[in-house]
């Protein structure tokens, strides 16, 4: 499972990164930047099928359009790339409603002798990276519109399988718009989604606070023991 990343970027790097603009009165009542834990419930800026050249914010944790309750999206932050299309929850977003969601780094923990160690995990070919995800449309009992996503996930490459057995579904930059393309089918969009390679990432030691959703502070992404950074090439 990924539950938790970091976008850490100002709005104008975004804009330039995906040549995409956020909506005035979206950046007016809501502003997300920087977030150094995101979270599932965060509202995050997300670029749609729909509307390629704005950022949508977008709750992390689908709603699917059949659910009687929000609370459904706490179990929904994260899709298997390997069932996500046998999934009621997410047949009809994975024919109709794809996203990317950018993040600059992802957390996961890796189970040591005395518990758990959290590693953040960056790409080195890109400053922000994205993740394929879905989006949905849920409309509550009380007439209240929200909007939501997850993320899909994959088995880990060489460099995450010595953390964790799965890893978010990242797209290499030229892959980004194919994933958006809907007159991909959902097995050719699916085909998409390669191991990301493992040269253009890197893992290291961080804080172990960032478990936490109440901490929120640029230390959470510092390294904390320059040695334990792991690499490919070791």
């Amino acid at each position: 499972m990924c539950g938790r990343s970091s976008l850490t970027k100002t709005e104008k790097e975004l804009e330039e990164r995906f040549n995409a603009t956020f909506y005035s009165d979206d950046l007016e009542r809501y502003n997300p930047l920087p977030n150094f834990n995101v979270a599932p419930t965060h509202v995050m800026p997300v670029i749609t099928n729909e509307d390629p050249e704005h950022f949508k914010p977008l709750r992390w944790g689908l709603i699917p359009y059949w659910a009687k309750d929000v609370k459904i999206g706490y179990k929904m932050i994260n899709a298997r790339i390997e069932t996500v299309h046998e999934k009621s929850a997410y047949k009809r977003a994975l024919e109709k409603r794809r996203c990317i969601v950018p993040f600059d780094g992802f957390y996961e923990w890796k189970k040591i002798k005395k518990g758990k160690q959290a590693y953040r995990i960056v790409t080195t070919n890109t400053d922000i990276f994205t993740v394929a995800g879905l989006w949905e449309n849920w409309k509550s009992p009380s007439g209240e519109w929200i909007q939501s996503f997850t993320i899909l996930t994959q088995p880990p490459n060489k460099l995450m399988e010595s953390i964790h057995d799965r890893m978010p579904a990242l797209l290499l930059p030229e892959e980004e718009q194919l994933w958006l393309d809907t007159e991909l089918s959902p097995m050719e969009a699916l085909a998409v989604i390669k191991p990301y390679p493992d040269e253009y990432m890197k893992a290291y030691k961080v804080d172990n606070r960032v478990g936490k959703v109440s901490e929120n502070d640029a230390d959470l992404i510092k390294e904390i023991n320059h040695d334990a950074q792991l690499s490919i090439n070791l």
